[in-house]
């Protein structure tokens, strides 16, 4: 018999709905905290900026059970996303489950000796700490703004100028007939300076570090979904775990995968005239591919060929008056620089006893399928495994942890197997592919196929491939299928 736990999902985005659906129907007491005023986390209307749109098409970016509405284009939208989120919670009443504007402030563990949590919760001038069995931390790697500052900025303010967050750019009003500099390489920063090109800007100067991979929305007029999002592909980069005969597979194959990386390499920069805007980057692309690697904006090398959007390797080394001076030696005038520098990882309100246990001195995280940490008990992440298909991602460990929790799973680890699994782990990264160092080695990418497949052997499903082998190695992840596999997993009831 599972006892009914007290569960603390923390987070109301995507990772936090499906927390919360998971707990809730395995029969847990589920009580969901939301800072904000509203569900939707990043997609939350006051969070997004004009124009922002999915880097994955629909039919990755949705939870099994609730497809995006046929009308929705390819890649949705941000007040589309925003919808879809609210419909999925009204469809499994969700929103029964939360406290809307309740901040975290703290967690540590029960004083009274009882396994579980005390979270310290805020709700405008109320304060009060409450006990909870498990806690189920939601809030992804998108949660608190990575805020940077340069020599000068009070200067430039000071002038007249203007300096915000990429967050914080809502409104296309906001740089109307103004001279904008976007900092940043992420879709984020290519999807603003499109957005402000478009939409008045008296000019638009993108900086950005070093040239990384981009991969457009069609890759040689075949939508990216038929190309790289199948087990063809992620069977060519260097993975986790391999055993001898695999690896000695992987030698006799190199010739060919090497082929096949640099024909993709020739022909994204043939599409994109890399080469023409100095935008071919140094790093072999199955070296770089990770949750870090942008899809390319609709617009973004049309407004490079026009002029609209002027393009400075580098980033910004000060502000004078108005005048930004770039590291290399490019001087830009500007009234608004935006900074699409991302957002910080972390769980702020965990002490610093615990985050010690959580995150290595070299910024790695210690968590098993990238979730749960054996040295922190009765707590664990959803939305940590980053990847192209967020959502998926987010429902499968979701409930994966209920069941983990549960001691539920058909192969629950020992703490020392955990730990092996961990140390396996962080060797890869560090040794094999740094690449999976990204985001603090917390992204599933590309490895999608991979990840499921663990987590559906740690459940016990009796299915989790495709009937079909050709759809199964050379087709994208289909949320119906992971949502037959689930549904083959042992089921039960805590009560």
């Amino acid at each position: 018999m599972v006892n009914r736990k007290k569960v603390a999902v923390i987070g109301g985005g995507v990772s936090g709905l499906a927390a919360a659906k998971a707990f809730d129907e395995r029969g847990h007491r589920v009580v969901g905290f939301e800072r904000s005023h509203d569900f939707g986390g990043v997609w939350e209307l006051s969070r997004s900026y004009p124009g922002v749109q999915t880097q994955s098409p629909k039919a990755l970016y949705c939870y099994t059970d609730h497809p995006m509405p046929e009308e929705y284009p390819e890649w949705p939208k941000g007040p589309q996303v925003y919808d879809y989120l609210h419909s999925y919670a009204t469809k499994h009443n969700l929103q029964r489950l939360f406290r809307l504007n309740t901040n975290v402030a703290a967690m540590e563990r029960r004083a009274d000796g009882q396994p579980g949590w005390t979270l310290t919760l805020e709700a405008g001038s109320h304060r009060w700490r409450e006990d909870f069995d498990f806690v189920a931390i939601g809030t992804g790697q998108f949660s608190e703004k990575n805020i940077i500052s340069h020599p000068g900025q009070d200067g430039f303010e000071a002038a007249g100028g203007q300096v915000m967050h990429s967050s914080e750019y809502t409104d296309p009003s906001m740089i109307r007939g103004k001279r904008v500099v976007v900092l940043g390489g992420s879709k984020s920063a290519t999807d603003i300076a499109v957005n402000a090109a478009e939409n008045g800007a008296a000019s638009v100067h993108w900086v950005y570090l070093e040239p990384v991979w981009r991969i457009p929305y069609f890759v040689g007029g075949i939508n990216f979904k038929r190309l790289l999002y199948m087990r063809a592909q992620e069977q060519q980069f260097n993975t986790w775990g391999k055993s001898p005969f695999q690896r000695v597979i992987a030698a006799l194959l190199k010739p060919l995968v090497w082929a096949n990386f640099r024909g993709l390499e020739t022909l994204l920069k043939t599409q994109l005239k890399l080469k023409k805007y100095n935008m071919v980057p140094d790093v072999p692309i199955e070296k770089d591919v990770s949750c870090s690697v942008p899809i390319v904006t609709p617009g973004l090398f049309e407004g490079l060929k026009s002029g609209k959007i002027k393009n400075i390797q580098g980033t910004i080394d000060r502000y004078d008056a108005k005048t930004v001076h770039m590291t290399g030696g490019e001087k830009v005038e500007a009234d608004v620089s935006i900074l699409a520098v991302g957002w910080k990882l972390g769980v702020p309100y965990l002490p610093q006893e615990h985050l010690d246990k959580l995150i290595e001195s070299d910024g790695q995280y210690r968590v098993y399928r990238l979730s749960v940490n054996p040295d922190l008990p009765d707590m664990g992440f959803v939305g940590f495994n980053s990847s192209f298909c967020t959502v998926l991602s987010a429902e499968m460990i979701a409930n994966w942890l209920v069941r983990y929790a549960d001691g539920q799973l058909a192969d629950q680890p020992t703490e020392a197997q955990m730990n092996d699994n961990i140390e396996m782990m962080l060797n890869w990264k560090r040794n094999e592919r740094p690449a999976a160092q990204i985001y603090g080695g917390l992204c599933s990418a590309p490895f999608h196929f991979k990840h499921f497949d663990e987590l559906l052997t740690d459940m016990g499903a009796r299915k989790s491939k495709r009937s079909n082998p050709l759809a199964e190695q050379f087709s994208y992840p289909d949320h119906r299928a992971y949502g037959e596999f689930l549904a083959s997993c042992p089921q039960y009831q805590a009560g």
